[in-house]
């Protein structure tokens, strides 16, 4: 009996293998057509640009090299300035969106004040676009000369960076507060716990385990958006490569803060695909 049904299921295991098979080989197929395709793409663009009667001063202006050379010290000492503010910035955001998302997460008739006082709050900061906070607290607040109120133009242009992004990442926390599971707050009150006591020990920790992908991009974001400091006159990088351009009349400084940025984001781009995608799989191995 066995002998008869070996040699049956034989020939019905590869025919179940082969659609897989062809399937693998579409997919190679479609990803060395795309590749190819995109190779193509670039050269035809690069053969493009290098033969255009523009190319040669196009270069000169963009790409010198001894431009370049002679910019970088100056720009990389202006980068650390905006590597300084990054790093301070981001902290600060994390800690008050985080207080601004607990409070939009309190409940009852009692926190009503503070819940609707908060809301409108990222509302109108989010409403404002943000180089226009920047120059409004950049210039305006240190122009009122309020005693024991910061005069720096530098100090109030970070401010106003710092409040526009707690706004949009108070609403990330809140989302994250959002999806964990009401039973989680329900239990968190049977033994006694308050509402902010329930939020800070059991609600915020599994949040933020939720939301980790999406404040690691908004860490990408603020490293480029620390940058707009320069609008109030700050020395950073691009405001430095704007100070060499008009010394020299050359967009090299330029490239070279360009570089500097991309040596910043890219790799944390990259942890962030990383760290996402690992997250994912962590999701699908629980729910599994």
């Amino acid at each position: 009996m066995s002998q008869t049904q070996a040699p049956s299921d034989e020939p019905r295991s590869r025919g179940r293998s082969r659609p897989r098979l062809l399937l693998s080989e579409s997919g190679a197929r479609g990803a060395l057509i795309a590749f190819a395709s995109t190779v193509a793409f670039l050269a035809i663009v690069v053969w493009q640009v290098r033969t255009s009667e523009a190319w040669p001063a196009i270069r000169r202006q963009f790409f010198s090299p001894e431009d370049f050379v002679e910019s970088w010290p100056a720009v990389l000492r202006g980068f650390g300035l905006n590597i300084r503010l990054f790093l301070l910035g981001e902290v600060v955001i994390l800690v008050f969106s985080l207080l601004l998302a607990m409070i939009r997460a309190l409940r009852g008739p009692a926190f009503f004040p503070l819940r609707a006082t908060t809301v409108f709050f990222i509302d109108v900061i989010r409403g404002i676009p943000m180089i226009l906070l920047i120059i409004v607290m950049g210039f305006g607040v240190p122009a009122l000369q309020i005693p024991g109120v910061p005069n720096s133009s530098l100090f109030w242009a970070m401010t106003a960076i710092i409040l526009s992004y707690s706004a949009y990442t108070a609403e990330v926390y809140r989302s994250g507060i959002e999806s964990v599971h009401e039973s989680q707050r329900m239990a968190a009150r049977s033994i006694g716990l308050t509402q902010v006591q329930s939020l800070r020990h059991v609600i915020v920790p599994q949040a933020v385990r939720n939301v980790i992908p999406a404040l690691l991009n908004g860490f990408v974001s603020l490293q480029k958006d620390v940058a707009l400091v320069f609008v109030v006159g700050a020395r950073e990088a691009v405001r430095e490569a704007q100070i060499i351009t008009s010394r020299t009349f050359n967009y090299t400084s330029y490239i070279a803060a360009t570089v500097l940025f991309l040596l910043v984001s890219i790799p944390l781009a990259r942890f962030t695909d990383w760290y996402s995608e690992r997250d994912r799989r962590r999701k699908q191995a629980v729910s599994v």
